[in-house]
């Protein structure tokens, strides 16, 4: 294998050419987001490089606490992400989608460098780049499959009044939407699996493979991760949703928080 090419500032600042293109095309269709794209492209650089600096402060310096923190802040702000962009729901389903996100992301987290990998947990060049593609794929499940049961209720407000006229329980009303939900919530990991090894190569095998790792050991990883990936975003969209519509209605099986 070739020793890795390292970018030189220069080299790497021409990726930025390819901005303009974009800017060109969304000026002639006049998509009105052009300071969008300035903001999210100066938040991307700003939040990778400071990330760079930390991780590469981290690793020439391997503490458990270090690594702790780390994973405490990734998944403090997923689950903030998350629940910013769901204000609507009450506060008890909050705190179950905050608890399921982090359990469920920590426990497949736990298994895939302990068990799978079989290293330290507390090893940051293996917990860390995997927490983040293990939590970040959670909290991008969890978010799609709420907002699709908060987009599905409102939809179906009507038939959710009729279906209480004539005596249908809540769980019977809600229980559908949460099934519609998590399946919306898999099926972009599902159909990114489909095309994998033909159509596309994936970013961490990809990166390893960048970085001089065999292709068979970086598909190894990369399949591993994947169903990683698949697991911890049916278990955290399951346990917020199933446990979360829960809390829109009482004891008396009356709504109280739809």
């Amino acid at each position: 294998m070739s020793e890795v090419i390292s970018l030189n500032i220069w080299q790497f600042s021409l990726i930025y050419l390819l901005l303009i293109v974009v800017l060109i095309i969304m000026k002639k269709c006049r998509i009105n987001q052009t300071k969008l794209l300035f903001v999210a492209s100066l938040r991307m650089t700003v939040q990778l490089v400071l990330a760079g600096l930390v991780l590469t402060y981290i690793f020439q310096n391997p503490r458990p606490l270090f690594t702790v923190l780390y994973l405490m802040v990734m998944t403090g702000f997923a689950i903030f992400i998350v629940l910013s962009r769901n204000k609507s729901i009450n506060k008890q389903f909050k705190i179950i989608v905050g608890a399921s996100l982090a359990s469920t992301g920590l426990a497949i987290v736990c298994f895939f460098i302990m068990v799978v990998v079989g290293v330290s947990l507390f090893n940051p060049q293996y917990t860390i780049p995997i927490s983040g593609m293990i939590i970040g794929n959670a909290m991008t499940g969890v978010g799609l499959g709420l907002r699709t049961f908060n987009e599905s209720i409102k939809a179906r407000r009507s038939r959710i009044d009729a279906l209480l006229n004539i005596g249908a329980t809540p769980r019977k009303i809600l229980l559908p939407f949460v099934n519609q939900s998590l399946e919306t919530a898999l099926l972009p990991t599902l159909n990114s699996m489909i095309g994998m090894g033909i159509i596309s190569l994936p970013g961490m095998m990809t990166g390893q493979i960048l970085s001089g790792t065999l292709p068979m050991t970086a598909i190894l990883y990369q399949i591993a991760i994947i169903i990683a990936i698949c697991a911890v975003t049916c278990l955290a969209v399951f346990c917020s949703l199933y446990f979360g519509y829960k809390t829109l209605y009482n004891k008396r099986q009356q709504f109280i928080n739809l």
